[in-house]
């Protein structure tokens, strides 16, 4: 079964890794695009959620405090759904459904890492990793 979680965490931590850089190689189209949803300070947030994106994938994959990979993602993927995915305030049909579409799929994928998180917190073996977990919570 370890060999099971620690695909699972590669499976969903990669494209963090791969986004991230993305964030960091692409900075320019990325900022323009935070511009454009009003996000405050733009190259700074866009350097940092793609920091926060390669460290907290790298984080969950390789399991170096994989528990607090997994929140820091969790609560960066939460941010950026409201920020970025404000279905709310689209008039047009067609771009409600995509920030919709977007924004569930942040949300979402905080559910998964809230659970790594309480995996790695609450348990001593959760697959291959390279520290301990940074809590200890018990069962």
């Amino acid at each position: 079964m370890n060999s099971v979680m620690l695909i699972g965490r590669i499976l969903f931590a990669f494209m963090f890794v791969a986004s991230g850089l993305n964030h960091l190689t692409k900075a320019e189209a990325m900022v323009g695009y935070a511009t454009y949803k009003k996000v405050p300070a733009p190259k700074l947030a866009n350097a940092l959620s793609g920091i926060l994106m390669v460290l907290g994938g790298l984080s969950v994959i390789l399991g170096v405090y994989a528990d607090l990979g997994a929140i820091v993602l969790a609560a960066l993927l939460i941010v950026m759904a409201l920020k970025m995915h404000d279905f709310w305030t689209q008039t047009d049909a067609t771009a409600k459904q995509t920030e919709m579409i977007g924004f569930m799929k942040n949300i979402s994928m905080a559910g998964g890492a809230l659970f790594i998180f309480a995996i790695a917190a609450s348990q001593s073996d959760y697959g291959w990793a390279l520290t301990e977990s940074l809590w200890s919570f018990s069962k």
